[in-house]
């Protein structure tokens, strides 16, 4: 099955595309191809598929890509061992020294290192702007724009960008929307078919699911950009291991029910906060009182597993919280099947204390699992009280 049978539903298709029986051995799971090249029937006599060396093209890195490109409605998708190598590329390959890019003004912590800390030094400019505000961004282009950059919902504030608004603001620019998608999934959100120009993910975290492998990917339907990733990703050397692309595939097969659990139970953990004496305010693009709840409800199929708040009584507080917690387990990342707690201020987003990004230094995010969602919401209360 290729990734052009759009006709089929979300969930056969994470099942299906790119993952056909072995023809050799009717094996049902792709095989993992560990080796490093492949044998030519003569200089240049390539076999089924073209594959002559491993850091070019891989077959099951070629299945994992061509489940991604078919689950985003993109014609393209490309593997990368993070999702940081995947911006990394991304950036390179559409932005020249002398170039400006505009970045979310919540964005990543790694985001916005790679762009403040490493392209800077290469003469790329960037300005952060809130994107939930498309005056804002209108504003913030220049006429060396080549980039807007987004997440929604951004992590970890969670605020939600209109991606039809941005799309017509890039075109208008002859920018590119570039759009993170890692913390939706496809699942539950399109970018390609509202006109951003590539997807980005951290394979690492919901695609992924079950925090044993570390990956990312970029997706697109301009073939021109696509071949331009390509290339710097094979001269970079900026590949994920059959391994790796092994692991992300067999997660992403169950994606979608996972997806409705995460937001079954965000929505069950949102509930018993709102009110609580000891939180101030809860970030959640469900809430109807989210500034961005119309948007996202119009753009999304449901809204997610993550979810942040701010407690009373400062940092330490929320730093208690933190440590209290039994279920939810102290971690960097995301997306896997168990919760996790963290600290964004101290852990994921150190890098940008000080600047305009500073997250407030109260907050805690959670990254819902899939456990009982009865377990969840009396774990975290016994670590408010």
């Amino acid at each position: 099955m290729s990734e052009g049978d759009s006709r089929l539903g979300f969930e056969t298709r994470a099942i299906h595309v790119g993952q056909t029986p072995d023809p050799r051995t009717g094996a049902v799971i792709p095989p993992i191809y560990a080796t490093s090249t492949f044998a030519q029937d003569g200089v240049g006599g390539l076999r089924e598929g073209g594959y002559e060396y491993s850091r070019t093209r891989n077959p099951t890195r070629t299945a994992l890509e061509e489940c991604l490109a078919s689950l985003e409605g993109g014609r393209h998708a490309l593997a990368f061992p993070s999702g940081m190598a995947a911006s990394d590329v991304a950036m390179r390959t559409m932005l020249r020294p002398g170039d400006h890019i505009v970045i979310p003004d919540d964005a990543y912590g790694g985001t916005f290192r790679l762009v403040d800390k490493v392209l800077a030094l290469w003469g790329i400019e960037h300005t952060p702007v809130h994107q939930a505000d498309l005056a804002a961004v209108r504003a913030a282009i220049r006429p060396n724009t080549k980039v807007i950059w987004c997440e929604t919902p951004t992590n970890p504030l969670l605020a939600i960008s209109d991606l039809a608004g941005l799309a017509q603001i890039a075109a208008e620019a002859g920018a590119r929307l570039v759009v993170d998608n890692t913390f939706a999934t496809p699942y539950l959100q399109s970018p390609l078919g509202l006109g951003a120009d590539v997807v980005l993910h951290s394979t690492t975290k919901y695609l992924g699911g079950h925090s044993d492998v570390v990956g990312g990917a970029l997706i697109t339907s301009d073939d021109e950009l696509n071949e331009q990733f390509a290339f710097l990703r094979n001269a970079s050397g900026s590949v994920p291991g059959p391994f790796d692309a092994w692991l992300t595939l067999r997660g992403v097969k169950t994606l979608a029910v996972r997806m409705e659990r995460h937001s079954d139970n965000a929505e069950r953990i949102v509930e018993a906060l709102l009110g609580h004496p000891r939180v101030e305010r809860v970030y959640y693009p469900g809430l109807r009182e989210h500034p961005g709840h119309e948007v996202a409800a119009k753009q999304m199929r449901r809204f997610g597993g993550m979810v942040s708040f701010t407690v009373a009584g400062g940092e330490q507080a929320a730093l208690d919280v933190t440590a209290k917690t039994k279920l939810f387990i102290l971690a960097e990342s995301l997306g896997g099947v168990e919760s996790l707690i963290e600290h964004p201020h101290k852990m994921t987003h150190a890098s940008v204390a000080g600047s305009e990004l500073e997250v407030p230094d109260n907050l805690i995010r959670l990254s819902v699992g899939i456990e009982d969602g009865t377990d969840l919401v009396q774990d975290l209360l016994q670590a408010l009280a």
